[in-house]
């Protein structure tokens, strides 16, 4: 509960930035954002094909915070998204929930290459269960787990719109700060351990096209090898969304998120236990204010 608080102070701090940043004259910062709330509701009375009354929302804050000088350059990304989903049968529960930060210093070697630098920091706000069984089950939490990965390498940019890193030298630690998780061995920590460390490959993608007049769609690829660990299973996070907008302030957003960690042990549809691929989908209309 104290990091949904965090979440929704991050929030407000973000709106304050936001208010305060077409006042900002200097060149060498471009900053600009999003502030997404999404909306989803059903409703049945006395209906002969039956139904389940539910209702969604969702807040996401989307934030780029990019310097350029002579041949420096520092791209920052703050992503923080939370949401609940409510369903009489089964009260309120979350549907989406992260906190990521994504950071590339670049040196200019060519008109679209770069020496590069990346930091990126992954994790959650709130606690996370599996509904599958009788009892929910407690599987995640904040910071448990988080990952924090950074190293050298070289970027090919394009524009904003598209850029390329790949980092062949690439630390990877992935942290699980809850003591019933870690003994468990979640996450690819050892029983009892509260850390891991690898050291690896990544590679990081960013595609960003208008399909047609206010109508976008936004490619996401994250990719990951170990080096010290089964170097042929990549950990893959590859998201896709679709942006629609029908004015200034109200869109419709539709998204899909698809990761295989190899050190994720899931209970997967078929009852088995081990790595799979997760899949999050979200589609809602609401309200957006850019900058």
């Amino acid at each position: 509960m104290r990091l949904v608080k965090l979440f929704f102070c991050t929030a407000f701090i973000f709106l304050v930035i936001s208010s305060k940043a077409q006042d900002d004259s200097t060149k060498i910062w471009t900053i600009k954002g999003e502030n997404t709330l999404l909306l989803n509701q059903s409703s049945f009375t006395n209906w002969a094909s039956g139904g389940v009354n539910a209702f969604a929302a969702n807040l996401s804050l989307n934030y780029d915070f990019n310097y350029k000088k002579g041949k420096w350059s520092w791209d920052n990304k703050v992503l923080a998204a939370y949401g609940q989903t409510f369903q009489k049968e089964t009260d309120w529960r979350k549907n989406d929930d992260r906190f990521m930060v994504n950071s590339l210093v670049g040196y200019q070697a060519s008109e679209k290459w770069l020496y590069t630098f990346f930091m990126n920091f992954n994790t959650q706000f709130a606690n996370g269960y599996d509904y599958s069984g009788d009892e929910r089950k407690f599987i995640s939490a904040a910071f448990a787990p988080a990952y924090l990965s950074f190293g050298p390498g070289f970027a090919y940019k394009e524009s904003d719109n598209f850029k390329v890193n790949l980092s062949p030298a690439a630390t990877r630690l992935i942290f699980v700060n809850d003591q019933t998780l870690a003994d468990a061995g979640q996450f690819g920590v050892d029983p009892g351990k509260h850390s891991r460390f690898e050291f690896g490959a990544s590679l990081d993608a960013y595609y960003k096209i208008d399909i047609m007049e206010n109508i976008a769609f936004e490619n996401i690829l994250k990719l990951y090898s170990n080096y010290l660990e089964d170097p042929q299973n990549i950990d893959v996070d590859y998201t896709a969304n679709l942006f629609m907008t029908v004015n200034r302030f109200i869109t419709v957003n539709a998204g899909v998120q698809m990761i295989y960690d190899d050190n994720t042990v899931l209970t997967k549809s078929d009852g088995t236990i081990g790595p799979g691929l997760q899949v999050k989908q979200i589609l809602g209309a609401g309200v957006t204010y850019k900058f």
